[in-house]
């Protein structure tokens, strides 16, 4: 007889897998607050339950018979690179760099790709999927599927409210004050990310373009100037020998008669919120992406001025900010 398993054990043993092989980096982050001891083992090992009873109630709604293994193959092949990048770079897959990873272009992601991220895709991803896909499923009734996906989510419903009570004091504290630790869940975190960055593209609260600096006029002194602004959005600077880095990272520019602005902070660490945020009107402490790519900026203020701007660009792009005006690639 061969065998089989029903959907619900398949979900399940892939989201043990998840679990157990792809969230590193969240229990990593979860045993510096809540050291490893006899007093906090029962509550790590509840996390591990309640996320993998999180994704099964997840998976559960979203898939139906033919759209069971497409799902699944999809959170694995996910989840081993962010499993990759969490680990090796130490950071979290919110909305913000989701949208640095749709923004990028090939050869910016070309410098990403190395043996170790194509172990993790493989290992983590290919080969358990290459399993989910191979894996016999066994056929019953639509109504028998219905109420096993029922008692199935109904279960896992159950043991996270089981959880939840049996180690209350340490959740009260897991949710009041250490917000960031559930920012390493895997692919939980990062799909809500994908989300909402999918939220901030489609809803737009603004229908037109606003525009600002209308009245905005040339001094005319019977000169013409060329102005070149070269723009570092991202730049550290605890890393500029100008500021007192005691390596020599600025020496060229160290020699020219400059000024040079070391109180100045960006809005973000990445190209798509930093230069967006430097070119518009809006302060840092209340910059807002979405508001900024609704309203024209100081280079639309200086077109209407009358000057001539050109955007030379060697990233991947402006990030909006260039869109009305001259731009070579």
């Amino acid at each position: 007889m061969k065998f089989k398993i029903t959907r619900t054990q398949l979900i399940v043993i892939v989201a043990l897998f998840l679990v157990l092989c792809d969230n590193i980096a969240f229990f990593k982050h979860v045993t510096q607050v809540y050291e490893i001891s006899i007093l906090n083992s029962g509550f790590l090992l509840s996390l591990g339950v309640v996320l993998a009873a999180i994704i099964t109630i997840f998976s559960s709604l979203l898939t139906a018979r033919y759209t069971l293994k497409p799902l699944l193959i999809a959170l694995l092949l996910i989840a081993s690179l962010s499993n990759y990048f969490m680990n090796t770079y130490n950071v979290i897959l919110d909305d913000t760099m989701i949208q640095n990873a749709m923004e990028t272009n090939v050869n910016e992601s070309m410098d990403l790709f190395n043996l170790k991220l194509l172990g993790y895709f493989v290992f983590l991803g290919v080969f358990p999927s290459c399993l989910v896909y191979w894996i016999p499923i066994a056929s019953v009734s639509f109504k028998q599927e219905v109420w096993r996906k029922i008692k199935s989510i109904g279960i896992a419903l159950v043991i996270i409210l089981v959880m939840l009570f049996a180690f209350n004091r340490f959740y009260t504290s897991f949710f009041r004050e250490h917000k960031p630790l559930r920012y390493y869940t895997n692919p939980t975190f990062s799909l809500y990310s994908a989300g909402q960055y999918a939220y901030n593209i489609f809803y737009k609260k603004e229908a037109t373009l606003k525009q600002i600096g209308l009245d905005a006029k040339k001094i005319e002194d019977g000169t013409r100037k060329l102005t070149i602004v070269v723009v570092g959005e991202a730049a550290r600077a605890n890393r500029f020998s100008l500021n007192g880095y005691e390596r020599a990272t600025n020496p060229l520019l160290q020699k020219e008669e400059i000024i040079n602005f070391s109180n100045v902070y960006s809005c973000g660490t990445s190209t798509a919120i930093s230069v967006p945020c430097m070119f518009s009107g809006l302060e840092r402490k209340n910059y807002s992406d979405k508001v900024a790519k609704s309203r024209e900026n100081v280079i639309d203020v200086l077109k209407h001025s009358g000057t001539s701007v050109l955007w030379r660009d060697n990233n991947s792009d402006s990030k909006g900010v260039a869109l009305r005006v001259e731009y070579q690639d």
